[in-house]
């Protein structure tokens, strides 16, 4: 974790970073965050990133605490702190600090906590090599997952339940049995050289990940389609993928007890994490 983070206002050692206990976003989850990956120290998909977050704003009627412009200031000041070259940037707005009650507090100013972290990209392209393993849960989210909101419990309950049953992640699945996406990522697969993935809709994230993937193979000769999918369609996969912003492009080589493809990472999954990493120019 960073060694300095930003909290209302002011740069502070982070073992040393409080927020009070009647703010919103402790007591209720009421606000909203993002997550930018930083990769040789470039901030990727930032303008995607925030424009998500301004949206997410809006939709829970939740002001910005700070300028439009004063994100990239800070989260900039905060990869030059923490000496970060590769890594993570957390970023969470609440509605702020109020006696605790159920309807929006009046003349409250919302807080922001800003925090770092450092990844390896060497361990990245280790998982990427051998793969990961996907447990098929329940999706039991609330009905506006396309807003990224703090209220994470169900993904939470979804990701503990893929560990626990030796996966890495979940793919949720509705009350129709179609997958919606995964607990922290984007959800896709590959059918006789056609690459699916979950549309769009209230009932999944619009991951930045997956708009810039989708964006990098319109010139790479790829037939992608959007459509809902289900274990059926999954068993007819010879490939399997996640998507996210601290995930980037990674294959899945078994959901559930079944094997994608041979059980080993296929040829796709390399064609698939060059065209992101050519898109953020990063190749």
């Amino acid at each position: 974790m960073s060694s300095v983070s930003y909290v209302n206002g002011s740069y502070v050692d982070h073992s040393e970073a409080r927020v009070s206990i009647e703010d919103r976003g402790y007591q209720f989850a009421d606000g909203v965050y993002e997550v930018f990956a930083v990769i040789n120290k470039k901030i990727v998909d930032y303008d995607d990133h925030l424009n998500r977050l301004f949206r997410s704003l809006k939709e829970i009627s939740l002001d910005t605490p700070i300028a439009k412009d004063a994100y990239l200031v800070h989260i900039r000041n905060l990869v030059r702190k923490n000496y970060i070259t590769n890594g993570i940037i957390y970023l969470q707005v609440s509605r702020g600090v109020a006696s605790r009650d159920f309807k929006f507090p009046i003349n409250t100013k919302p807080s922001i906590v800003i925090t770092a972290k450092r990844i390896s990209m060497e361990n990245y392209y280790e998982k990427f090599k051998r793969g990961i393993k996907v447990k098929i849960t329940e999706d039991l989210r609330w009905k506006r997952v396309d807003i990224k909101t703090l209220n994470l419990l169900p993904p939470v309950l979804a990701k503990q339940e893929a560990i626990e049953s030796g996966c890495d992640e979940a793919w949720m699945t509705d009350a129709n049995g179609y997958i919606t996406e995964g607990s922290s990522s984007n959800a896709w697969i590959l059918i006789k050289n056609k690459l699916i993935t979950t549309p769009t809709s209230s009932s999944i994230l619009k991951g930045i990940t997956r708009t810039t993937l989708i964006r990098s193979l319109k010139n790479k000769n790829i037939q992608l389609i959007e459509k809902r999918f289900n274990k059926k369609d999954i068993k007819k996969s010879s490939e399997a993928f996640i998507t996210s912003a601290t995930q980037f492009v990674m294959p899945v080589i078994k959901i559930d007890n079944d094997k994608i493809g041979n059980g080993r990472v296929g040829k796709f999954a390399q064609i698939f994490r060059e065209s992101y990493m050519e898109a953020i120019q990063l190749k």
